[in-house]
């Protein structure tokens, strides 16, 4: 790769790094970088995932003293299952094809988008009529933590529709838990592309780099935004990645 080739890289990883600091979606600016400049779909994916690990843990860093239970369970239960669903779908992303999966994504980030758009009136609505338990918490991030360790794309954006729905929370303040989620899982799933041979390094060490700058800078700035602000940005990233990955399936 020469210097021009290992410029989008990076700059995608900027980018992604701080989207995910901010609403989720990194993969959105990540991936599509990663086949521009010649890999292979699986290869990309699993390039992303470990690009973007660090750049999640310096968010993290940043977030840590938001960091507390999400709808009464505690963290490292959700963390703990999220590395263990991290684990199963990077393995199963090792062992099929990604083709088959791209039909089913844009239906699930429709679904991410639907659940944001609703997601403060229809949280009122269900949890007035229905008591939301720890279980079907807990029975989410599962879920959650498969995908995000199969393929990723749009994970955070899920986990704050999810959240938001199941435990009453707004996006500002699922910034450190989503965010934590987010890096377990990639963790989880890196330790499979790596032992793997998955990974196209020279791809991914500008990106990682990117990533981190990114998700320092995002995490930062998004500390200072109102949540009306979050709330916009992260309904603008839902639909534009739900958009790109309708017409990547079915255009």
């Amino acid at each position: 790769m020469d210097l021009t080739t290992l410029a989008l890289p990076a700059a995608a990883g900027l980018v992604g790094g701080a989207m995910n600091a901010l609403a989720g979606g990194g993969t959105f600016a990540t991936l599509p970088a990663l086949i521009a400049v010649g890999l292979p779909a699986n290869v990309a994916n699993a390039t992303s995932n470990v690009a973007l690990l660090p750049g999640a843990a310096t968010s993290v860093y940043a977030f840590r003293d938001e960091i507390g239970p999400v709808g009464g369970v505690p963290i490292r239960l959700l963390a703990a299952i999220t590395f263990v669903g991290g684990l199963i779908g990077s393995v199963l992303l090792v062992l099929t094809p990604s083709h088959s999966f791209d039909v089913i994504i844009p239906w699930l980030l429709l679904f991410a988008f639907v659940v944001l758009a609703v997601g403060k009136p229809a949280a009122a609505w269900l949890h007035g009529r229905v008591t939301i338990g720890p279980r079907t918490l807990i029975g989410a991030q599962a879920v959650l933590g498969v995908y995000g360790g199969y393929f990723g794309g749009g994970v955070g954006l899920m986990t704050t529709a999810v959240y938001g729905l199941l435990a009453g929370i707004t996006p500002r303040a699922l910034f450190a838990p989503r965010t934590l989620m987010l890096a377990i899982a990639n963790a989880a799933a890196a330790i499979v592309f790596v032992a793997t041979g998955l990974v196209r390094w020279s791809a991914c060490l500008p990106m990682l780099v990117g990533g981190i700058l990114g998700g320092w800078a995002g995490a930062h700035v998004g500390k200072r935004l109102p949540a009306g602000v979050i709330r916009a940005w992260t309904l603008l990233v839902t639909a534009a990645t739900t958009a790109v990955f309708f017409w990547r399936a079915y255009g």
